[in-house]
């Protein structure tokens, strides 16, 4: 499928999608969204993809959604628009393969809420973030969501009462982000992150950030009750037996995905 707003890459066994509307700053208008969420479903379904690196190009890694969607509009319309938003952050967890932001420069808003719900981000020194909804009269709700499980809730209601920036320093500090590199070590950075992450079995990456979004928000009995059977049934993939059998032989393991 040839998109309008994004493009799509790959290069086994990594697959980079790009948000391109640098002259909107990559805000998510509601096209841009639903070629986010078919391009994160189209590349998730090939065996061949074992991490996925959101990116973006242009001033900005996203400003966050398109306000002209959001201006003399009804009830329904900005439903239409925060459910798209919703399925789209849903979509980046429930997918198999772990979502790397490449965070270049400054991200606001929804494109704060995109980076908070990847599994992991990489950010150039030179990156911002904010959630500033609170100084236009619109509440980073929903950015809130993620948000605030990325960092906390102190930290949370500072950025999204005050509206201000952070540093890429301070996002890492804060949880964020994972690390921050010179701009021009961005982008290795953040492949060499995603092959780390693709030379482990498929299954089993798969089945841990499966379970891991599933216990979060669980109290401890009920995440142990859980994990204690993940894990069991995870034993019994022939990627773990071989795993476990090529530690003992002291050799590399040949993952088969099952």
């Amino acid at each position: 499928m040839t998109y309008d707003s994004i493009l799509v890459e790959r290069d086994a066994p990594v697959a980079t999608i790009t948000m391109n509307r640098p002259e909107k700053r990559n805000a998510l208008s509601s096209e841009m969204m639903r070629e986010l969420n078919d391009a994160l479903r189209a590349v998730s379904a090939e065996p061949e993809v074992r991490a996925i690196v959101l990116a973006a190009n242009g001033p900005a890694f996203s400003a966050g959604h398109d306000l002209r969607e959001l201006v003399d509009g009804d009830i329904n319309r900005y439903r239409a628009v925060f459910d798209l938003c919703t399925e789209l952050m849903e979509t980046i967890q429930a997918i198999p393969q772990p979502v790397i932001a490449r965070v270049h420069r400054i991200a606001t808003a929804a494109g704060c809420q995109l980076v908070a719900t990847c599994d992991l981000a990489v950010a150039a020194e030179e990156a911002t973030f904010g959630t500033p909804g609170v100084k236009i009269g619109l509440f980073c709700t929903t950015p809130m969501v993620a948000l605030s499980r990325a960092i906390g809730r102190k930290r949370a209601l500072q950025m999204l009462m005050t509206g201000k920036l952070i540093s890429a320093e301070t996002a890492a500090d804060w949880g964020l982000v994972n690390t921050v590199v010179p701009a021009d070590e961005l982008e290795s950075a953040t492949r060499d992150l995603a092959l780390s992450i693709a030379s482990a079995s498929s299954l089993t990456v798969a089945l841990g950030k499966q379970a891991f979004y599933t216990q979060i928000d669980l109290d401890q009995p009920k995440a142990y009750a859980y994990a204690k059977e993940v894990m069991s049934m995870n034993a019994m993939a022939a990627d773990a037996q071989e795993g476990m059998c090529a530690f003992l032989d002291k050799r590399q393991p040949a993952w088969v995905g099952r």
